[in-house]
């Protein structure tokens, strides 16, 4: 399914994994203690500047900060639109 949102100049949108439910040792993880992601997958990539080409594609993982990016619902899933610069890095 092609995604119908296309970042402008130097935004990415990136799809944050779903937050840990269960910690290593097996407790549960409530709704109200979870952490936001910091970690998600590239889905769309703006075209860059004239200053500033794009480092990131389609498809990389990438961690991002705490508070980096808009929250974004559509089509019944929740995606992070952001600067290239507010990407930390690549995995």
């Amino acid at each position: 399914m092609a995604l119908n949102i296309k970042p402008l100049s130097d935004r990415v949108l990136i799809e944050p994994v779903a937050a840990e439910t269960q910690t290593a040792s097996g407790i549960f993880i409530p709704d109200t203690a979870k952490e936001k992601p910091q970690k998600g997958t590239v889905v769309a990539v703006g075209n860059g500047s004239k200053d500033h080409t794009m480092t990131v594609k389609v498809g990389d993982t990438v961690l991002y900060g705490k508070y980096a990016g808009t929250d974004l619902k559509f089509e019944g899933k929740d995606y992070l639109i952001m600067r290239e610069d507010d990407i930390l890095a690549i995995i």
